[in-house]
């Protein structure tokens, strides 16, 4: 194992990509610690890919870009300025308004940084927003559609921990829009610090129009989720459901996709997948050399040695997710850690629901934390801002998640109580 753990530790620290350093160790494992042959490598990572539920990946990535080809973003921010705009600091809550509405659509908080950057960062530059600080929002706001469904991120955990990704989605909805909340609430701390102006307030029927604009692309949650509570279909087919949905949308209603554009978009999806997918392979094969020497069931046992302690265990769990969030890719962490700490967690009767959420809310803290911080970094670039310029405005809105994080370790319930009502009503 000395090998497996050095080959992988050495590959991140030499900034070797993730994925490829997973796959390199458990390569180098086979290659000098066991008689296998090498084909089990290629094995395992076809094995890890070939779910139905990982499906939901591409098509969820699919309907996110079909809609934001489909002219949705500017509808979903007309909407979120009527409500919220006439607040101090309106631009900025309708920035993270706005992220949350499409991601509740793309799944992405890449996608979702892009998107919504596009758009807000110029508008808030023409209003004297500070640079540093619109990006720092608009990575912490990205980083939402990790944890408000159809996250892809929950899928990636559903399948993983054996857990129903419906059920998950569902359960993401408070946790969102807490850690939304919390990210608006300092937005107006530093919008009164700074004087960022507030918009108009608009009349009813202004509001009402901006809801007709925005309707029909809302729609896409509220058709995933009641599908999905009501047997219609997977949490995988209503990918599907929503990629045609986006199709039909933006080809026929809104008449802004052409068919070249959308051939061009589904190979951009492909190429995204694939790396996302290449991840989750590899890590497969990690996985299995892990389970084949035991390895989670003795850090089951040292963990529970030192402590049996709910509290102290789950405590530790999320300092160590923590930790890892600054240097590792989202997805890479799920894989490695999750396979390690289920046993160790269904030990102590921390609900697997709960578990998930959990992990998906200190995993969007990691995604703007620093000095990885994927969704930061991404919002440095879209909005042309050093990276380093973000560190003076990012320790808040981190520190507001965090809070957040701390509630849903206190109270479950945030998490589960949802899919518990839902389930008692079935």
């Amino acid at each position: 194992m000395l090998t497996l753990a050095l080959t992988l530790i050495g590959g991140i620290a030499l900034g070797i990509p993730v994925s490829f350093a997973i796959a390199i160790s458990g390569l180098a494992y086979l290659a000098f610690e066991t008689s296998l042959p090498l084909l089990v490598v290629a094995q395992r990572m076809v094995v890890g890919a070939d779910s139905f539920s990982l499906l939901a990946i591409p098509l969820f990535l699919l309907a996110g870009s079909l809609m934001a080809e489909g002219d949705i973003t500017p509808r979903i921010m007309r909407f979120a300025s009527a409500m919220v705009g006439h607040i101090r600091g309106g631009l900025a809550m309708i920035m993270v308004v706005s992220c949350m509405f499409f991601g509740a659509i793309s799944g992405s908080g890449v996608a979702d940084v892009v998107a919504i950057g596009s758009i807000m960062l110029p508008a808030m530059g023409s209003q004297n927003y500070k640079p540093a600080f619109s990006a720092s929002l608009l990575g912490c706001g990205g980083a939402l559609a990790t944890i408000i469904p159809p996250s892809i991120v929950l899928v990636v955990l559903g399948v993983s921990m054996g857990v129903s990704i419906g059920k998950l989605f569902i359960a993401g909805f408070i946790p969102g829009i807490l850690s939304g909340g919390a990210l608006m609430a300092i937005s107006y701390y530093y919008a009164m610090k700074d004087g960022y102006p507030r918009l108009p307030k608009t009349s009813a029927k202004e509001r009402l129009e901006a809801f007709k604009g925005a309707f029909l692309p809302l729609l896409t949650p509220a058709i995933i989720i009641v599908g999905i509570l009501q047997g219609i279909f997977t949490a995988t087919e209503a990918g599907a459901v929503a990629a045609f949905y986006a199709l039909i949308l933006s080809k026929y209603v809104y008449r802004k996709l052409s068919w070249h554009r959308f051939f061009e978009i589904c190979l951009e999806v492909a190429k995204s997948s694939a790396v996302v997918l290449f991840i989750i392979a590899a890590a497969s094969l990690f996985g299995w050399i892990l389970t084949a020497e035991d390895i989670p069931q003795m850090i089951a046992k040292a963990i529970l040695s030192v402590s049996h302690n709910y509290w102290v265990v789950l405590i530790f769990f999320n300092l160590l997710l923590l930790v890892l969030g600054t240097f590792m890719e989202t997805t890479a962490i799920i894989l490695i850690v999750i396979p390690i700490f289920l046993p160790v967690m269904k030990q102590i009767g921390v609900d697997p629901i709960h578990l998930g959420i959990m992990v998906c809310v200190n995993l969007a803290v990691g995604a703007n934390t620093p000095p990885l911080g994927v969704d930061l970094m991404t919002a440095c670039k879209v909005a042309g801002v050093p990276y380093e310029d973000s560190f003076r405005y990012v320790g808040l809105f981190l520190l507001a998640m965090t809070t957040v994080l701390v509630l849903l370790i206190a109270f479950p319930a945030l998490s589960t109580w949802l899919p518990s009502l839902i389930v008692s009503g079935a």
